[in-house]
């Protein structure tokens, strides 16, 4: 096979619909792939869609069509060769012409297209042509043929096969994309072409792994290519196997087009998610070629992939509690920390391999073993599940449907199989895909959004739930399990238990963020929660970079720039009302900006502590989200510009291997240990009950052993377990220097010191070490550098102190700073300081925003010394 990229030589120009004339009459070169927004940016013709409010001044686009053009020098087949146009992804609804003949037609995001083009090429020049019509039109067009369905948004975006939050989300922009999002290229080829190969990996209780590998191939169809027989031989090297000591072949007769070949190996090395194991992958390679072909050429096709070897399933067998939902690889019950994934970049092309790395290693440290691709995005690239099985990240895969009812007529219809037949196949060699999917909250929203009434018998999309994606799942593969949605209760009917009932199945808790404090999470103990979450806003430096008001004034929260980056209904009103109980609702920006971030960590932590108290009974917590697609006030632990907020390190510290907490038992505090390690956790558990200050009140001494990968709740002596003054009083228990803070009243309510901390500063070639010490109980200490630096990263925050400990923080820098910079009132941050704020306000902080023209901290290639002396506001400084 003869591959050439057609990925240089575009040009792009609007083709109709509210295009500014600026705009309208410009020809301008086109990256591939890429899409409209990134090119006309690239063009200087639109400004930078997220930053301000540029988003909204580019509506115009979504009704816009665009025309894609090449010119393509090639040479007329051979009468015995294919040539065939590929298009790995087109967004969305294109029309694609070879010298002004029709080509085909597509009109679906989420799958490839092939078309041969042999009887259209001769030899010389000619002009390749994609004409892109706006997908927002075409929906509506659809909408209007089929009915409406109900939907979470106006958009029609479940009219077409479209990336759903590419029309917008209450976290992500409403710019609606256009472009070749994936490769392009010809294919000239003779006789036959691998068409889809399918590695089916098992293991043997035995130990021995075997890989059923699935061929299709595609015969030209040209000359005698059908009545040629052909060998297909497929074998496994790398890790610990042998270079062809595992090899095998099939030979496929004239006019046959499907083989398999089944390789076996004696102990085969399995793979682990990250904290059970290693990730051994194996190369898989593959060839095909005619049976009297001569030794030393080149086959007619090849096909490389890594493989892994690890058996997997998911434990939904009633009991006297309603249904688990436990994944169970290599035999081995996981609990489940994970987190829900979003496009990395709404402007999809500019995610690269590195970005991915760089976000997954967040994941990682996060000590998050999970990530599920979640219904509104896409499925996502090879290199992100590539990623994923070097690193040990189990993947949740949804199939890309969301908030919605789909129609079930066609073209809907065929197009869901073909993508789906073709993501299926496409995934099947990676070992850290461990579900797929039906979609997200459809059945939930069938059930209680009043979707029923406005359906009025017209199709949803319960078919595709529970016919077509199990059968492609099944015939394609069967080695990977398969659920109905998220939520779902497993193998029951809607009307019999409801989707999302915590006792069965998977359970999205919504009602805190939307209605209720987080402390109801504790309300509930659910089988497997998939998604919870709390919002916070951006990193400090991403405000100040990509979220300015116009007259450059500080920015506040009802700004309305500041609004259009926060698209939660009644988003900043759930934030204050939940953070009214906590923290109580700073009035100044800089501190309801720290108290929201704080107030959002809290929230879910408090979450994943109660989870994972509870397992086995609860076996997953997927919060949402791991990150961010454009500047925003979101759920996400990483924002946009790649930045950790603290509910990272909050993660942390929830899903750390070892954890101690205080969790309610009956109606009365128990110390909860978990121990998600190999080794049993052995040790004495060492309780204090103290004022603030740290006078002691009482102690105690309490022996703990907990078994491997397993959960443990102790009873708490009373002396201990029960405060004098609750608004002046502070639990402390450690366990082999993992230690937890307990208080029994709110911070609101707590008699907390405003200054506890005493700071010093000391420089190091790679930045600063902070080290912090309380005198008083100091809650969540936190070090904000992206204030000082946006470039500089801290590697621990939201440390609680009790009074006479200390922490250090080390601080990765480049730029000269000072030790009254770093331990200043607006940088050096702890729940104290609301104390204050509440009481005082902050009159001497100043919590703007600086405008686009402000100035950015000094740099330079290595700190500065720092002064023997310095004053700050706050913190005692040596």
């Amino acid at each position: 096979m003869i591959t050439q990229e057609l990925h240089d030589g575009w040009t792009l120009r609007a083709a109709g619909g509210p295009v500014p004339a600026e705009i309208a009459l410009a020809i301008v070169p086109a990256e591939v792939p890429g899409s409209v927004h990134t090119d006309l940016l690239a063009a200087g013709l639109i400004p930078d869609p997220y930053l301000d409010s540029n988003e909204t001044s580019l509506a115009w686009m979504h009704r816009a069509d665009w025309r894609y053009e090449l010119p393509l020098a090639a040479t007329a087949p051979a009468d015995d060769e294919r040539v065939d146009l590929v298009f790995d992804g087109l967004d969305t609804v294109a029309t694609i012409e070879l010298d002004g003949s029709r080509v085909g037609q597509t009109a679906n995001q989420h799958r490839s297209y092939r078309f041969d083009i042999g009887g259209l090429l001769g030899t010389g020049e000619h002009t390749l042509a994609v004409h892109f019509r706006s997908a927002l039109e075409y929906a509506e067009a659809e909408r209007e043929r089929l009915g409406r369905r109900p939907s979470a948004y106006e958009h029609p975006l479940n009219m077409v096969r479209k990336m759903a939050c590419s029309f917008g989300w209450d976290w992500g922009p409403d710019l609606q994309t256009a472009g070749m999002w994936k490769p392009v290229r010809l294919e000239r080829w003779r006789t036959a072409r691998l068409a889809q190969v399918r590695p089916l990996v098992t293991v043997e209780a035995d130990g021995t792994g075997r890989v059923a590998v699935h061929v299709d191939i595609e015969r030209a169809g040209l000359m005698d290519a059908d009545d040629l027989a052909l060998v297909v031989r497929a074998s496994l090297r790398g890790g610990d196997v042998a270079a062809g000591a595992v090899t095998a072949q099939a030979v496929m007769a004239p006019g046959a087009t499907t083989a398999v070949i089944l390789l076996e190996l004696a102990h085969a090395p399995l793979w682990w998610p990250v904290g059970h194991g290693e990730q051994p992958l194996v190369d898989l390679d593959v060839t095909l070629d005619e049976v009297d072909a001569g030794a030393g050429g080149a086959p007619l096709d090849e096909w490389h992939r890594r493989i892994g070897f690890r058996t997997v399933e998911i434990d939904t067998q009633p009991d006297e509690i309603g249904a688990p939902f436990t994944f169970r690889i290599n035999g081995r019950p996981i609990f489940a920390k994970g987190a829900n994934w979003i496009p990395d970049d709404h402007l999809l092309t500019r995610i690269t391999r590195e970005r991915l790395v760089r976000r997954i290693d967040q994941a990682l440290g996060a000590n998050l073993n999970l990530l599920r691709v979640w219904g509104g995005g896409i499925y996502e690239t090879d290199d992100f599940y590539d990623v994923c099985d070097e690193r040990g990240i189990l993947v949740w895969q949804d199939f890309p449907l969301a908030c919605s009812a789909y129609p079930e007529e066609e073209p809907l219809w065929g197009e869901l199989d073909a993508e789906a037949r073709q993501n299926v196949a496409r995934l099947t060699p990676h070992p850290a895909l461990v579900l797929w999917n039906g979609g997200n909250e459809n059945l939930w929203g069938f059930m209680d959004w009043g979707w029923q009434e406005e359906l009025a018998g017209a199709t949803w999309g319960y078919r595709y739930y529970t016919e077509l994606f199990p059968a492609v799942v099944a015939e394609l593969d069967p080695t990977r399990p398969y659920a109905e949605g998220s939520p779902c209760s497993p193998g029951e009917q809607l009307d019999v238990v409801h989707p999302n009932d915590p006792d069965h199945g998977t359970h999205h808790q919504w009602e805190v963020w939307n209605r209720v404090d987080y402390t109801a999470y504790r309300d509930e103990v659910p089988r497997f929660c998939s998604e919870f979450g709390f919002q916070a806003p951006p990193t400090w430096s991403t405000l100040e970079r990509a979220v300015r008001n116009p007259d450059g004034a500080p920015l506040g929260k009802e700004d309305p720039v500041f609004l259009l980056h926060q698209k939660a209904d009644d988003g900043n009103g759930k934030l204050d009302r939940g953070l009214a109980p906590h923290l109580g609702v700073p009035t100044d920006f800089a501190d309801w900006h720290w108290a929201t971030q704080l107030n959002q960590a809290r929230a879910v932590a408090y979450a994943i502590e109660h989870y994972r108290s509870w397992w086995p009974r609860t076996a997953g917590a997927i919060v949402w989200q791991l990150n961010d697609c454009w500047p925003v006030t979101s759920w996400a632990a990483v924002d946009s510009d790649e930045r950790p907020k603290p509910l990272w390190y909050a993660l942390r510290h929830a899903n750390a291997d070892r954890t101690i907490t205080v969790q309610r038992r009956d109606d009365r505090d128990a110390l909860s240990i978990v121990n998600d390690t190999a080794e049993t956790w052995r040790g004495t558990v060492h309780l204090s009950r103290q004022l603030l200050d740290g006078t002691p009140l009482a102690a105690a001494e309490l022996p703990a052993k907990v078994a491997p990968w397993s959960a443990a709740t102790i009873t708490l002596p009373d002396d201990v377990r029960l405060p004098g003054d609750p608004t002046g009083e502070v639990l402390v228990a450690e366990l082999d220097g993992t230690r937890t803070v307990h208080t029994w009243v709110e911070d609101v309510a707590l008699r907390l010191d405003p200054a506890p901390l005493e700071a010093s500063v000391t420089p190091f070639d790679d930045g600063y070490r902070v080290e912090v010490r309380a005198t008083s109980l100091a809650r969540d200490v936190t070090l904000l550098v992206d204030r000082l630096d946006p470039a500089a990263r801290v590697d621990d925050a939201l440390i609680t102190l009790p009074a006479g400990t200390s922490t250090t923080f080390t601080v990765h820098t480049s730029a000269r700073l000072t030790a009254a910079e770093l331990t200043g009132p607006l940088v050096l941050r702890s729940a104290n300081d609301l104390v204050r704020s509440r009481a005082v306000g902050r009159s001497g902080r100043s919590g703007a925003i600086r405008g686009s023209d402000g100035p950015e901290p000094t740099a330079s290639s290595a700190p500065a010394p720092v002064p023997a002396a310095a004053e700050a506001s706050g913190p005692v400084v040596s």
